[in-house]
């Protein structure tokens, strides 16, 4: 004998959310008493609950980006050295590739120089 009814699997979404959340309300009564409080310190209670869930979540919404954009930031500053506003600046990436490339091209003209140079004088 089964004493627990097999939940219907044609259930909508918000049928299935309103379960889970008196799911959720069902353990946090028994787990922390709230089921023995009066209905006004039931009502703080989840008054209080309600409110720091908000503020947690209005908090992530806000600040989570930055901070994540704060993070890849630092990141590219110890990976790559330098600017650490370059990980998202193609710009800046291009101009350090002109100039490595630059740099480059003077050393090789400096050796082909050189090297003439020397075999002159031989």
């Amino acid at each position: 004998m089964e004493y627990r009814t097999k939940e219907p699997e044609n259930q909508s979404v918000p049928q299935r959310f309103g379960r889970w959340l008196s799911l959720k309300q069902y353990q946090i009564e028994v787990t922390f008493g709230v089921y023995m409080f009066t209905p006004t310190e039931k009502f703080i209670f989840w008054s209080v609950v309600f409110l720091l869930y908000a503020m947690g979540s209005i908090a992530t919404i806000l600040y989570l980006p930055q901070h994540i954009l704060f993070i890849i930031n630092r990141a590219w500053f110890y990976v790559n050295g330098g600017e650490s506003s370059g990980a998202f600046g193609s710009s800046n990436v291009v101009a350090a590739a002109k100039n490595a490339l630059s740099l480059s091209l003077e050393s090789t003209n400096d050796l082909t120089s050189t090297a003439t140079e020397t075999l002159r004088e031989l």
